[in-house]
Formats: C-alpha cells, sequence, structure tokens
C-alpha cells in the first residue's frame, strides 16, 4: 500500500500544474501587483537537529524543496530566482540545481528560471509592472522587501495565500492520507509496546521509528507523551517519566510525509484497561468528540465566541455531562480550541473566525484535563469538510475505549 502511495508521489508533473494553478489564483486575487515570496535559506530554516525546512507558503506556491530560491510575480509574469551553482557550499550539503541547468523550465514549472544574483539588476523593471507590493510578513524575509520598495505600501500576501490553502487539491489530500496511514501504523505499534516501567521516549521512538522505515523524513511536530500527572499538560514534549500501572498516556504524534503533515491523538491505558474515574471522562471526551464531527459542515467556525463555532459544541457537552468530583461542570477543564486546519503544517495556514468550506482539513480535538486528579484525557482525529458535513480521515485507529483496551492486551 504504502509503495504504491509512494509511486503516485514521483508524478511531478501533477505538482508542477498544482503549483501553477494556484500562482494564477494569487494574481488574480492582487491585480496589478508584485508579489514577491522568499523561500528559506539554509542559514533562516536549516540546523543541526531537524535539518533544512522550505518556507510553507514558497513550498506551496512553487513545491521547490531547495534552499535560498524566491518567486516574483508581475500582473506579466512569473519568475524562479535560483542561486547559481557554488562548489564551496556543496562540499557541505550537496549538489543543489542552478538556474542554467538543462530541462530547468520543465523541472520547476516555471517559463523564466534566472540567478538569483541577477535579482537585484532585473528589479527596478519588475517594480513597474504594479502598484502594489505584497510579502507574506511572517517571512524572515520580509524586512528585505520593505527595504526593497521604500517608497511603496508593503502589504500582506499571507492572508491571501491562507485561503488557497485551507482548500486541499486532490493531490494535497492523497499526501496527508498517506501521512495519516502511516501515523496510524505507528500508534498501533506504540499501542504493542505500551506498559508500565517504559519512559514516555521509548513509545515516541517506536513510533518515530515507524515514520521513518516507511519514507516519511520526519515527525511533524516534537512527539506529544505525556503519562499520568504529564497527560493533564497540554503540549508536554519533556518525554522523559517513567510509566506506572493505572497511568493513561496521552500520545499526539504524526508524520510529515512528502511535506504535508498528520495530527492524530489517542489516550491509552498503560496497563490496558481504564479505572471506573478513566472510563467515565473517556466516555465524556469521546462523546463531545462525536458530537463535534457531527456538526462539521460548511459554514461553522473553528472560533471559541462565533454563535456557528464548533468549539461551543464540545464546551456545551463537557458543561452537560459528567461533573468534577465537586459537583461542578466539566467545561472549565477543557482548556484549548477545538479545531485547525492542517496541511503542509500541523498548524496549517487558515482563519479560525472564516467559516469553514469543502475541501478543508481539520482537526477535532476535545480534551478534559484535571491535575488534581492525575487525569489528562484528548482524543483527535483528522477530518475533511465535505459539502454536506465531515468525512474522518483518521478512522482506522480506533477511538472507542474497549477497542482500544483490546488492542492494547493483545
Amino acid at each position: 500500500m504504502f509503495l504504491c502511495a509512494l509511486s503516485v508521489w514521483a508524478t511531478d508533473a501533477r505538482l508542477v500544474e498544482d503549483c501553477r494553478a494556484r500562482r494564477a489564483t494569487l494574481r488574480k486575487a492582487l491585480p496589478e501587483s508584485i508579489i514577491l515570496v522568499f523561500g528559506a535559506t539554509e542559514k533562516d530554516a536549516g540546523d543541526d537537529r531537524a535539518g533544512f525546512f522550505q518556507e510553507p507558503n514558497f513550498s506551496y506556491l512553487t513545491g521547490w524543496d531547495e534552499p535560498g530560491a524566491l518567486l516574483v510575480m508581475t500582473p506579466a509574469s512569473e519568475i524562479l530566482f535560483l542561486p547559481r551553482r557554488s562548489a564551496e557550499s556543496e562540499k557541505w550539503t550537496g549538489q543543489k540545481t542552478a538556474p542554467g541547468d538543462a530541462g530547468i523550465g520543465a523541472l520547476t514549472g516555471f517559463d523564466q528560471v534566472m540567478a538569483l544574483e541577477s535579482f537585484e539588476s532585473h528589479w527596478p523593471k519588475l517594480l513597474e509592472a504594479g502598484t502594489r507590493v505584497y510579502t507574506p510578513f511572517r517571512s524572515p524575509a520580509a524586512a528585505k522587501v520593505r527595504a526593497l520598495a521604500p517608497l511603496r505600501e508593503v502589504l500582506d500576501a499571507a492572508p491571501e495565500i491562507a485561503k488557497l490553502r485551507m482548500k486541499k487539491s486532490a493531490l494535497e489530500l492523497e499526501r496527508i492520507r498517506h501521512a495519516i496511514d502511516i501515523t496510524v501504523e505507528g500508534h498501533r505499534a506504540a499501542w504493542k509496546r505500551i506498559g508500565p516501567g517504559l519512559k514516555e521516549y521509548q513509545l515516541a521512538a517506536v513510533m518515530t521509528d515507524v515514520f521513518l522505515d516507511h519514507g516519511c523524513r520526519r515527525n511533524a511536530f516534537a512527539p506529544i507523551v505525556g503519562s499520568g500527572p504529564n497527560a493533564a499538560v497540554l503540549h508536554y514534549t519533556g518525554i522523559s517519566r517513567q510509566m506506572g500501572a493505572g497511568d493513561l498516556a496521552v500520545m499526539e504524534v504524526g508524520a510529515e510525509c512528502a511535506g504535508y503533515a498528520a495530527d492524530l491523538t489517542r489516550t491509552v491505558p498503560v496497563s490496558g484497561k481504564f479505572t471506573e474515574r478513566q472510563a467515565e471522562l473517556y466516555d465524556i471526551v469521546l462523546g463531545a468528540h462525536q458530537a463535534v464531527i457531527a456538526a462539521v459542515k460548511p459554514g461553522m467556525t473553528l472560533s471559541k465566541t462565533a454563535s456557528n463555532s464548533l468549539y461551543k459544541v464540545a464546551l456545551d457537552y463537557f458543561n452537560t455531562h459528567g461533573k468534577y468530583r465537586s459537583g461542578a461542570p466539566l467545561g472549565k477543564y477543557f482548556t484549548h480550541g477545538i479545531s485547525h486546519h492542517v496541511g503542509l503544517e500541523v498548524h496549517d495556514a487558515g482563519d479560525p473566525a472564516a467559516p469553514i468550506e469543502p475541501g478543508a482539513v481539520i482537526t477535532v480535538e476535545p480534551g478534559l484535563y484535571i491535575p488534581d486528579e492525575g487525569i489528562g484525557i484528548r482524543i483527535e482525529d483528522m477530518v475533511l469538510v465535505t459539502s454536506t458535513g465531515g468525512k474522518v480521515l483518521t478512522g482506522a485507529l480506533p477511538n472507542a475505549r474497549n477497542q482500544i483496551e483490546d488492542a492494547v492486551r493483545k
């Protein structure tokens, strides 16, 4: 199954066409404009621990995964600027594609591929082609654009790019589904390994090994494996505690494959059996989870305050089902948002206040965190928004309490 999926990714022409269509849509949304998007450099996006990460907006518009590139779009042109080849730097980080290479246009999907070192000489003419200048403000290179156009208003391109990124193409959905398939395999492997006496990082290692073994380059984010009291810490990444009998373990771990992320959380009893109180709270979280998935449809939002909020569905469920041991409603122990978009980044570009639309891939992740009971429970799945509702993409990994217990005991 995995090899078939990987062979689909090798069809570079599909990615080239996807990116070309994205650029055309962005240029239409920002008419009479010059748009600059800098790719990451090895200096500002690479490190000895994680390696090189391409700037996501640049990746989305170009599909290019080598460092130091620049995309410039005007109303009449699209130019990809690539660094010239450097024998010295290639001693350290390997050979890179250069603007004069044979077949560079077909490889990149750009009719014009120029040397980055020539950009300054082309810039005055390019600047004459539009009345406004746009660049993503969150990019480390945003300050460079302001310096390049000191007499022009420089505007943020990120909101318009985010509108595009919130709706996934067929190719993007294939890559997301593959990342999910591998992530599910990783969680299943951890369930087989879990038990009292094991360290949290050992479970993280089991999952990471599965990801790498199946061709995924890395984790989509730092693994979160919190057991016992650590389960009540929302983004616990210490992963150093030894798990004990009777503990719950919250495992939020996802793979990144071909540039796309998966985000999946299950809460698992370390000994293979939920206690009575753990079971009571788990079933309430699962009930909230099911209520939110049933409410997913176009027009709902991820906001905490809007009347059409998925968050409110979960909060209302918690406040009307079960109690804290003092008798207080459980809603106060739901201490984070209900959802975010997933794609090139695990927390992908999106607007929580904007109504969700068909083609969006979002999480549904209600949770309860009660430190003085030593209990934290989160259930997270990824959902594709359709024209009529939501389709769970991560359903291959069970979330029903009895199914988890059966899988862990095996």
